[in-house]
């Protein structure tokens, strides 16, 4: 996925392969794919960082009177899309710059990589992620749009016949091994219709990366099945919902800071601290790890995903977990982060709580190895877990509190997705549902 290419390396690689136009991608706030797409022709002007686009025209960006702003290229992200067999389309993923030359403070890349500094100062050299994001699959209509229609009835581990995405999914993995990933597995998820699929582990910014390309080539791939795949997170009532845990350690060169064989988990205390301080802001980033209304539908009992802040070794119903894997693989895995979320932005905020647990010196809470679930509400207070927000509109309360995690996302980022969310919020809430027709039209 990711080559160390020249300048040199990819116009000679662009004219063999006889590429036609390249795709100049980047995220915006929201963590939707955007991209300009120029012609061979205007490739080595790209290369020169001298492409320009309007930047008022993307969702938190910049105002109409200072719209003018730069591609910066990637080279590392170079990439032919194998589904393109004529007139090939490449693909370069950019960083966004002002016409200063400064990167732009609302670049959801630029904030990951403020991020990853910080961390360096710190002393870590890399930060590595192993994102899960799960998605489903839903027929289409005649005229090509989706449905609420599930492709199969299948559950976890099913295959064919049971597994009808199978086909689908297998050509997605294809796909993927041809742009450079390592894929590791591929499987039907719990729910009918859910699939997931994992990927090797990566630093920071090149898991953020994969986590795009990955959803890119599963929506291209699943339409050519006649299919439509969404990472909604929960697409539909009384079925799990899709989740995006993230696998995360800290490197010191090629040590695993979160190692210490001499500990009873092998948890160093830099490892212990980190998952503290993810845990002391995980209502603070909520809005940002779990950033839409249909968010929060996802992380309510009885359906796999994680409601309360808490950890374990090995009990599935805290936010975090460390599997089992030690030494180079001790990590923690991230639980309650939904596929809707910017993945720049969601790394980001983990990182800088567990930079701040690390700094703090945050101690850590007793593991709770015991089925939160099945555990009553007073119970739950006596053993201090606290909930994760009940909605968007109180995880954004909790954001402004967080002074952790709006540092991490600057005031550019923060004060115009706060912005978008507030509107979000305010359309759903004075909108009227099908359930409330339901519940009310005869009653009264």
């Amino acid at each position: 996925m990711s080559t160390n290419y020249t300048r040199e390396d990819i116009l000679r690689i662009a004219k063999e392969e006889n590429v036609r136009f390249i795709r100049l991608q980047f995220t915006d706030l929201m963590g939707i794919i955007k991209n300009v797409e120029i012609p061979f022709s205007q490739l080595e002007k790209a290369l020169d960082n001298k492409m320009m686009f309007d930047g008022s025209s993307i969702e938190g960006y910049v105002r109409i009177e200072e719209s003018d702003m730069y591609l910066y290229p990637d080279l590392s992200t170079w990439v032919i899309f194998p589904w393109v067999t004529e007139d090939k389309v490449a693909r370069l993923i950019c960083d966004i710059y002002m016409p200063d030359g400064t990167p732009f403070a609302g670049d959801p890349r630029g904030i990951l990589k403020r991020a990853l500094q910080e961390a360096e100062e710190m002393g870590f050299s890399a930060m590595n992620v192993g994102p899960e994001p799960e998605f489903f699959l839903f027929q289409t209509d005649d005229k090509g749009n989706p449905t609420t229609e599930l492709n199969d009835q299948g559950g976890y581990f099913d295959l064919a016949p049971t597994d009808l995405g199978e086909n689908c999914r297998r050509d997605i993995v294809l796909t993927l091994e041809e742009m450079g990933f390592e894929i590791e597995a591929s499987h039907h998820e719990v729910a009918p219709g859910q699939h997931e699929i994992d990927f090797k582990y990566a630093d920071a910014i090149r898991a953020a990366d994969q986590i795009q390309t990955f959803k890119l080539v599963v929506k291209t791939i699943a339409r050519k099945h006649g299919l439509h795949a969404t990472f909604m997170p929960k697409p539909l009532f009384g079925m799990n919902g899709s989740g995006m845990h993230c696998h995360q350690s800290l490197f010191r060169g090629s040590e695993n800071a979160f190692y210490d064989p001499n500990d009873k988990l092998g948890l160093s205390a830099v490892g212990r601290q980190y998952m503290a301080g993810v845990l002391k802001h995980a209502r603070g980033m909520a809005a940002i790890t779990n950033p839409t209304v249909n968010s929060y539908k996802r992380l309510v009992p009885g359906y796999e995903a994680p409601c309360y802040v808490a950890w374990s070794a090995a009990n599935r119903s805290p936010m975090i977990r460390i599997p089992a894997s030690r030494g180079l693989s001790t990590r923690i895995e991230v639980r309650n982060p939904d596929p809707a979320a910017n993945p720049y932005l969601a790394l980001a905020v983990m990182l800088k709580a567990g930079l701040d647990g690390i700094r703090s010196k945050t101690p850590l809470p007793a593991p709770v190895d015991r089925n939160i679930y099945v555990m009553s509400e007073e119970e739950r207070i006596d053993a201090g877990i606290p909930s994760l927000p009940i909605d968007l509109q109180s995880a954004l309360a909790e954001l402004l509190r967080d002074e952790v995690i709006c540092d991490a996302l600057g005031d550019h980022a923060l004060t115009h997705f706060y912005e978008m969310k507030e509107i979000e919020w305010d359309m759903y809430r004075t909108q009227v549902h099908q359930w409330e027709r339901d519940q009310y039209l005869t009653m009264y």
